[in-house]
């Protein structure tokens, strides 16, 4: 929990400008294996709440499609989309937003970015 407040205090998105388009940002993630976030993709389920590119079943609708999610400004419409809070959120959603219906997912940190990576592969709708 303090490794996310101090992204935030250290990537300044607690203050003014946290709405900006963000779509132009650098979304470079060192270390890490797009493919690999794709396995862990399936293999942990994720299709089974989201629509994903490059997963073909399931199809599932109630956290909604992640087509051109790399493209998005912001992550579940709240969140500056950066490569650190994709990866804290895509591990441990509800400590970023407590009110989100995303659970707690069984993934190391390297594990989350490299689902994370995957996700930023996925910028066209």
């Amino acid at each position: 929990m303090r490794f996310i407040g101090a992204a935030f205090t250290a990537l300044g998105l607690l203050g003014l400008g946290a709405c900006a388009d963000k779509a132009d940002a650098p979304r470079a993630l060192a270390g890490t294996d797009p493919a690999e976030g794709l396995r862990l993709i399936q293999s942990r389920g994720c299709a089974a709440c989201h629509k994903i590119p490059g997963v073909a079943w399931p199809e599932g609708r109630t956290g909604g499609s992640l087509a051109g999610v790399g493209a998005r400004p912001m992550i579940a419409g709240r969140l500056p989309n950066q490569p650190e809070v994709m990866a804290a959120f895509v591990r441990d959603a509800p400590s970023l937003l407590a009110d989100t219906g995303m659970p707690l997912m069984p993934l190391t940190e390297a594990e989350a970015r490299d689902v994370a990576a995957y996700l930023y592969t996925l910028d066209d709708d």
